[in-house]
């Protein structure tokens, strides 16, 4: 019967198989989430971020297995064919050949793919935690009354910070951009703000302005609903390790380096905000942080 020649060598895969569901088996090592055992979220800056981080190593950590199994398996599967069959059949062998190469492209682009994605979360998590540790000379025990809240979710996006301070609540938004070089070989550092976009030497950018409003207005609207009166909320843009051209930048959107945030939230006033409205919105705040850290705590790891 011929079609056997074909499926007998189907026996030659069944120990990649098996090494294949070893390896998808051992992919929950590289989960790394962990959950407070008190009645307290566990949420540290650049929490998000850490997250990201953790599936794209798992991603790497599958691509990296599981490519050169599967590119093997044509090769291996015409090798189980030879010996099933009275002559060979070049073409055949060189399809099958051409699949294992196309294979190996793919899963190459892939780690490369990975590769980047890791880089670019390592750096934004580096600023994150850099403007986190800056955020956190906010929380003194002589000053309550600042509060820093990390990593705040909304419906579809995740704010970076929410800071309340006794004079105003900020929407504090990170944003990691290498620095560009010059011709000359030298760092160009300095980026020139706009009302709705960033000019970075060698390229502009408008999402991270449209983010940080988006952040804002989603806050505010939120808050109002919850707080039943109208809440103000301050925008803030840092991006670590540049110098900021505001000359032309709106009044909305405050954007800064970071290297002196704590000291610049504390002197901001975004306006009328007396003791009763500045403690419901730490509560609110609070509320959706536990709310949210059971429903992460209910959900399977994957």
């Amino acid at each position: 019967m011929a079609w056997l020649e074909y499926l007998l060598p189907l026996i030659f895969l069944f120990p990649m198989a098996a090494m294949g569901s070893i390896v998808l088996a051992l992919r929950s090592l590289h989960d790394a989430r962990v959950h407070s055992p008190f009645n307290a979220p566990l949420h540290e800056p650049g929490q998000a971020l850490r997250y990201r981080l953790d599936q794209a190593f798992s991603s790497l950590f599958l691509n990296g297995a599981l490519g050169p199994i599967i590119s093997l398996a044509p090769l291996v599967y015409g090798m189980g064919r030879m010996l099933f069959v009275e002559r060979q059949d070049w073409v055949e062998w060189a399809l099958y050949g051409l699949l294992s190469t196309l294979l190996v492209l793919i899963f190459s682009l892939l780690l490369v793919r990975d590769y980047q994605r890791i880089r670019r979360l390592k750096l934004g998590l580096a600023c994150e935690l850099a403007v986190g540790q800056e955020l956190a000379r906010l929380v003194r025990p002589d000053a309550h009354p600042y509060y820093v809240f990390h990593d705040v979710p909304t419906d579809s996006f995740t704010i970076d910070h929410v800071v309340v301070t006794p004079h105003g609540i900020f929407v504090v938004e990170t944003r990691a951009r290498t620095l560009a070089i010059g011709t000359d070989g030298h760092e160009l550092d300095t980026v020139a703000v706009e009302r709705e976009r960033l000019r970075f030497p060698h390229w502009q950018e408008r999402r991270p302005l449209h983010k940080t409003r988006q952040g804002v207005c989603w806050l505010s609207h939120w808050l109002e609903r919850r707080c039943g009166v109208p809440v103000a909320v301050r925008g803030v843009l840092v991006l670590p390790g540049w110098k900021i051209d505001n000359s032309d930048a709106a009044t909305d959107i405050l954007v800064v380096s970071g290297d002196t945030l704590a000291k610049q939230l504390t002197e901001l006033n975004t306006g009328p905000l007396n003791d009763v409205i500045h403690d419901k919105v730490i509560n609110v705040l609070l509320e959706r942080a536990r709310l949210l850290e059971l429903k992460h705590l209910s959900q399977p790891s994957v």
